[in-house]
Order: C-alpha cells, then sequence, then structure tokens
C-alpha cells in the first residue's frame, strides 16, 4: 500500500508592515521566515490593503531593474505602502517628485539634481561638515545623560539640510518637524492624518516658495537655485514642487539621521565589534557602510505592477501593490552570510547593501550621507570618545522610516 506524499505546510501570510513589529523591534524573526520559506507571498489584508511582500535580495535587485514593469509613479500611490495603487484615500493628494516617476520624466529632474551630489561637489563639503561635528561633539557632555538622537543625529543631519538649501538657520528645526510628517506612513491612515498632512505640506511649500523667490532675484549654489537653473524643474507646478521637496528633505534627513543613531545603538550591541573599531579606526569607511546594512534606515520601498506579469513563480496583476523589504534583504544569508544579523565592522560586502536603493532610483544624496557618517565616527575617535546607552531608545513606530525618535546615553573616553 502506498502512501502520497505529503505537501509542506504553506506559511501564512505575515503582514510585515504591522507598525508593533518594528516599535518593538521584533521583525527580524518575521522575515527570517519569509526568506526561508516564503520570499515572494501574497498578503491579502493589511491596514495598508493587500501587497505583494519581498523579502530576499535578488528578486529586489530584479524588479528594481525593471521600472517599466514595476512603477514607482505617484500616480499609482508613490514608493511607500501607504497609498493605494488604484483609488484616492479621504484628503489624498498624490504628490510628484522624481523618485517617483518613471523615465523619461524622471530621468530629467534626477539629472537636475544629481550634480549637487556629484564627487567634487560632496569634496567642497568636507571642511564644513567636519567643522559642524567637531561643534557638535565638544558641546556634549562626558559622563552624562542626554539625548544622543536630538542632539547629535539631528543636529548634524538638519544642520546639512539647511545649509544644502540655504535655509534660514534659526529656522532649521522646521525642516525636521517636515521630514517626520512627510516620512510618516502611520500618519496617512491615521483619523485625520491626511488632512494634516497636508496643512503641514503647504507651510513647507510656501516657506520655500518664499526662498525661491529670493533665489531668483540672488542665486546660488544650494538646491533651490539649481532647480530654478533647470529647464526640467524650473516651472514645476506647486504640487511637483512640494514633493521633490519631501523626497529631498526627508531623504536628505531620515537615511543619515537614523544611521547616525544606528551606529550608537548598533555598537553598543555588538562591544567586541566596537573595540576592533576603536583599535583600528582605518575600519571606519567599512564599518559606516556595515551600519547603513544594519540599520537600514528605510525599511521598504513599494512599486506597482504596471501590466499582468508572472515574476519569480507568480502571477502579479496590473495595479498589485509590491513592497521591496530592504530592512529584510540587508540580512539575507544567501548574501551575507548566517551571522548577517551581527553588526561586524570588517564585513567584506557590507557595501553590497540595498538601504540606498539599486538602479535608477539609487539615492541620489548617498555620498553625503557617507561623508557625514565617516567624518562623526573619525570625529569620535580622534576624541576617543564612546557611546553607552543606558536604556532602551525609543524607536519609530512604521514600516517606512526605520529608526529612533530618542535614545538616551552617555559619553565615556577609552
Amino acid at each position: 500500500m502506498s502512501t502520497a506524499p505529503v505537501a509542506e505546510p504553506r506559511l501564512e501570510p505575515t503582514d510585515v508592515s504591522a507598525s508593533e513589529l518594528y516599535t518593538e523591534d521584533r521583525w527580524q524573526e518575521p522575515f527570517r521566515q519569509l526568506r526561508a520559506e516564503a520570499p515572494i507571498q501574497f498578503v491579502p489584508e493589511s491596514r495598508f490593503g493587500p501587497y505583494w511582500s519581498v523579502s530576499t535580495y535578488k528578486p529586489i535587485v530584479h524588479i528594481e531593474a525593471l521600472p517599466m514593469i514595476f512603477s514607482s509613479s505617484y500616480t499609482y500611490g508613490g514608493i511607500s505602502i501607504a497609498f493605494d495603487s488604484n483609488k484616492l484615500l479621504p484628503d489624498e493628494q498624490r504628490l510628484p517628485m522624481f523618485i517617483a516617476m518613471d523615465p523619461p520624466q524622471h530621468t530629467g529632474q534626477r539629472r537636475t539634481v544629481a550634480p549637487s551630489f556629484g564627487p567634487s561637489e560632496v569634496a567642497e563639503m568636507k571642511d564644513e561638515v567636519r567643522t559642524r561635528t567637531a561643534e557638535v561633539l565638544d558641546s556634549l557632555p562626558v559622563g552624562e545623560s542626554f539625548d544622543w538622537v536630538q542632539r547629535v543625529s539631528i543636529e548634524l543631519t538638519t544642520g546639512m539640510l539647511a545649509k544644502l538649501f540655504d535655509f534660514p538657520w534659526e529656522e532649521r528645526s522646521k525642516l525636521t518637524h517636515w521630514s517626520d510628517v512627510g516620512g510618516d506612513v502611520e500618519l496617512i491612515r491615521a483619523p485625520g492624518g491626511m488632512a494634516y498632512r497636508n496643512q503641514e505640506m503647504g507651510e513647507m511649500g510656501m516657506a520655500f516658495a518664499q526662498l525661491w523667490q529670493q533665489k531668483i532675484a540672488n542665486p546660488g549654489k544650494d538646491l533651490i537655485s539649481v532647480m530654478l537653473r533647470s529647464d526640467a524643474m524650473n516651472q514645476m507646478s506647486e504640487q511637483e514642487f512640494i514633493g521633490n521637496l519631501i523626497l529631498l528633505i526627508v531623504g536628505g534627513n531620515d537615511t543619515t539621521r537614523n544611521s547616525m543613531s544606528g551606529y550608537a545603538w548598533g555598537l553598543s550591541q555588538f562591544p567586541e565589534q566596537r573595540a576592533r573599531l576603536e583599535a583600528n579606526p582605518d575600519l571606519i569607511p567599512n564599518a559606516v557602510q556595515e551600519i547603513i546594512r544594519w540599520q537600514t534606515p528605510l525599511a521598504h520601498m513599494r512599486r506597482t505592477v504596471e501590466e499582468d506579469t508572472e515574476f519569480e513563480g507568480v502571477q502579479m496583476k496590473k495595479g498589485d501593490k509590491v513592497v521591496l523589504w530592504y530592512v529584510s534583504a540587508n540580512r539575507d544569508e544567501s548574501v551575507f552570510g548566517e551571522d548577517a544579523d551581527v553588526l561586524r565592522v570588517d564585513r567584506d560586502n557590507a557595501r553590497r547593501h540595498l538601504s540606498f536603493g539599486y538602479g535608477i532610483h539609487r539615492c541620489v544624496g548617498a555620498r553625503v550621507a557617507e561623508l557625514q557618517l565617516v567624518t562623526l565616527l573619525e570625529e569620535m575617535a580622534k576624541r576617543r570618545l564612546r557611546v553607552n546607552p543606558i536604556g532602551q531608545p525609543e524607536r519609530v513606530p512604521a514600516c517606512f522610516v526605520h529608526g529612533y525618535k530618542s535614545m538616551p546615553v552617555e559619553l565615556s573616553r577609552y
């Protein structure tokens, strides 16, 4: 008598967009299981509606390389899980921005902004970044408690944004607030959240419109002046202007801010790695890449299927939402090894991380982020300063921006 083979149990749909996974820092195990058993899985129900969940490295890279099939367009809801593909949420305004565009429109606008972040431009920033970093570190108390997120991560990144835009220095805290609102996917689905978001983004637009008018009369090297001189961007609509501001502010702020906080928290979790870095400052550039990989400051990017397509053996339909979980791909054992959950400062392929994206939408400001992070670690090493968290950090309660709201620390010397 023969017995029919028993089918392997199918992994039930796992909604890894749930904010509590990130607030409580327990996203690692659900993604580990997805990578092993269901690297591409359809999730029929979530707070953000149905979506395809892609959790391993190679399929994400493949999808990123096919922008004409997997669209980033704001007309379908853009680059985060928050918006629906085929219908507007109450009070929703779809804001064009070049990261949420497909070629050829994306190409012209990216080409406008990209030279501001080129190698020579970043080289010109080095002295000022080092001076500001030194000033911030020298203002910190040693042996006394303070909030690393507020005093270091936010102060350094907001200052850089203010310089890039030539935004009024005394009002730079507004940039942090607008970044927090613009990148908050939970706010979008909260009662009254969209109306509040629209109000705040409108105020941001008005502030930058005034700056735009000033730059017409007195242009400089800042990003607003660069846009003004560009045929691709000097006739933007109000919505497009606001959209691109959100992109540049959130992109320029959250990635670097949360990697700076990830440095403080991550090395404290792996003291032997911290000791290795303290003993070998030459490892700093590689350690920065590893910190960006380990932290993954933006947990996902989203695409929308342009046409019915078969991908990796599954059938995706036009209009389907596809969520690319960078936070999981950066822990993919097949790429980074079985110790991918460890922050290892000498990891030889740390630079393969997907935290900056891949393909045509790779982060345009990656060099600036790397400069700020390398400089912070170098200046900490120069002062032989160590960050010691003295309690659990408060984490961002969302599945998009993957970061920290506060982190109590004390500094010590080594």
